[in-house]
């Protein structure tokens, strides 16, 4: 037993559970923190530009780390109030981030002092816990449970806020007494097993639909194993995007209303069965639930009891984590397998691929402006299969899931269910935190990167490379294609006469990105033509390995190019004319027989 300040003993706990690199930016209230972290110089600091930046930051290095907690730190006040969108990304996408606020004296809490909140009671509806610690030695208790909190059930983010005095105080404590909790996680039995693929067995046209349970899980190996054995097809959510690889011969194709494939939307309205695995059936998935479960009986495992139910009621809902499911599942179905016993869907199988293989959109275009779909297929050429994506909202994202391939669980870090504007350019630099060997590419609209494009300069001070693809349409695209439905085109353009850039960037496109990223300390590149793209990947690449720095590449896009989307699974407009029927387009993928 030994004495220490309270925050001493809350940097010897992070070390013990895992914590190897923080994300923030130090002020009045949480400098203890920093003494305490400066001291053991144990876990790397990268220093935000804005806190909300830090927050993202925290949820890409969670989203790419295998295991391991993104933490984000921060002063009172403000500081906490900035991080509240990212608390709310993370929870939304069940994602485990650590936010630890500095806070007011205990004595001052009621006294309207500078810079105190109640950020324990905002940051209640986003997180698992939120809470102010007003007792000294309960900072190391209180860290256990939320490290326990955070892993056990669906995931999800804790804040932890700590008066300044509490920091300060002395304690007695033990490291070497410490453990973390055991994590607790529902399984599913084997008599539940039984009954689903049972239930399986009696379906003529069955899909599974993996959900991002099967990545929080690491249990993309297993999906596919169970696939294979039972031959069923394969749709992935946007959440679980890349548990089966896009070129494998059951990965039958995205469904929804924005981000999805053609050829997955027709499979999903032609199957008869759906074995939903670690999903929750989003909205963006589904359209509307009538037209979704029309004419189909439905399994539904989640790790959260309250999921069940929640969207429609299943057929047949399992409380299980998606790795534990998959375990018995696999048993059970190998064992049916090998008796004979489980019924053959190659016939199916073979449908669906007939449809991957023809139901294709268009990508080759010539135009000057550049279309945007041309962007994608000329990053499916550039970019290798074990590239990571990193991307968050607006037409960009909804084009880059329609046309980009992802072949891995973690190479497609998307915040689903939030969306902010901005998130795109921290939870890049989170992820190459996490993963300093990964081949990472971002991408993003102009407006998402104008958001929060300040944290370049992280990017730059901390040497964590990576290329951002940024497509500039000078407009809010996303948002100027849904007010179609009102007729008007209103205050969505982002363009103006730059007085700065007369003689060398668009004119009329409004902020030089390349100019703002080298201000920042990053390298930039601007593609105009469809014959510069593989150059400028290549010098792209060329110039992050060089200088270790973020390298912005810019594509300028004609203005308005609407994104094949619809408000059914069942309606989807496809603005742009489609690729011709089995044509060996740059967009088709070589499926394994």
């Amino acid at each position: 037993m030994a004495r220490m300040r309270a925050v001493d003993a809350a940097v010897l706990v992070l070390e013990k559970e895992g914590i190897s690199c923080a994300f923030g930016v130090p002020g009045a209230a949480i400098n203890p923190l920093y003494s305490a972290l400066k001291a053991r110089d144990s876990i790397r600091h990268i220093l935000a530009r804005h806190v909300e930046g830090a927050s993202h930051m925290a949820e890409g290095y969670t989203r790419a780390a295998n295991g391991n907690i993104g933490l984000c730190l921060g002063t009172s006040g403000p500081a906490g109030t900035d991080m509240i969108t990212g608390l709310y990304s993370a929870s939304a996408d069940s994602i485990p981030i650590l936010c630890i606020t500095g806070q007011a004296p205990r004595a001052r809490l009621t006294k309207e002092d500078f810079q105190a909140v109640d950020i324990a009671a905002i940051a209640a509806p986003v997180t698992k816990w939120a809470v102010t610690v007003m007792e000294p030695y309960l900072v190391p208790m209180a860290l256990q449970k939320a490290f326990h909190l955070m892993r056990s059930s669906r995931p999800g983010p804790v804040l932890i806020d700590l008066p300044i005095d509490v920091q300060l105080a002395e304690i007695e404590f033990d490291i070497d007494a410490y453990e973390p909790l055991p994590v607790f996680r529902p399984a599913m039995t084997r008599g539940q097993a039984e009954k689903a693929l049972a239930m399986l067995n009696e379906a003529g046209k069955p899909l599974i639909v993996a959900g991002g349970g099967i990545i929080n899980a690491d249990a993309s190996d297993l999906l596919i194993e169970f696939a294979e054995i039972t031959g069923v097809p394969v749709i992935p959510t946007l959440m679980g995007w890349g548990s089966i690889p896009d070129d494998h011969r059951l990965m039958a194709g995205m469904c929804g209303l924005q981000t999805s494939h053609r050829y997955g939307n027709a499979t999903m309205l032609e199957a008869d069965f759906v074995f939903g695995i670690g999903n929750r059936w989003a909205n963006r998935h589904t359209g509307s639930i009538d037209v979704y479960t029309r004419g189909r009986k439905f399994i539904h495992i989640d790790i959260e009891p309250t999921q069940i139910g929640r969207v429609f009621a299943p057929d047949l809902g399992i409380v299980s984590d998606a790795g534990a499911a998959l375990k018995v599942l696999l048993d059970v179905a190998t064992e049916w397998k090998t008796s004979g016993r489980l019924r053959d869907w190659s016939g199916w199988a073979k449908e669906c691929r007939q449809r991957k293989k023809t139901m294709k959109r268009k990508t080759h275009f010539e135009q000057v402006p550049l279309k945007p779909q041309r962007i994608y297929e000329e990053m499916n050429r550039a970019f290798g299969r074990d590239t990571t994506y990193v991307t968050t909202i607006g037409l960009s994202q909804i084009a880059g899931a329609q046309f980009l391939h992802v072949y891995r669980p973690r190479n497609w870090i998307n915040c689903g269910q939030a969306g902010p504007l901005g998130w795109t350019l921290p939870a890049a630099l989170g992820v190459r935190a996490a993963r300093p060997q990964a081949n990472i590419v971002a991408l993003s609209g102009d407006y998402d990167f104008q958001f929060m494009i300040e944290e370049l300069a992280v990017g730059a001070q901390h040497k964590l490379p990576y290329i951002h693809v940024v497509v500039n349409n000078a407009y809010l695209g996303l948002i100027r294609q849904a007010q179609r439905g009102f007729a008007m085109d209103y205050e969505v353009s982002l363009a103006f006469e730059n007085i700065n850039t007369v003689g060398h960037a668009e004119v009329g496109y409004g902020v030089d990105h390349v100019a703002v990223a080298e201000a920042m300390g990053c390298k930039a590149l601007r593609v105009r033509r469809p014959e510069e793209f593989q150059q400028a990947f290549a010098e792209a690449r060329r110039l992050m390995e060089e200088h270790q720095v973020p390298v912005v590449l810019e594509f300028i896009l004609e203005r308005v190019t609407n994104i094949s989307m619809g408000t059914e699974i069942d309606s989807i407009t496809e603005f742009e004319e489609l690729a011709e029927r089995n044509e060996d387009a740059p967009t088709a993928i070589a499926m394994l027989d």
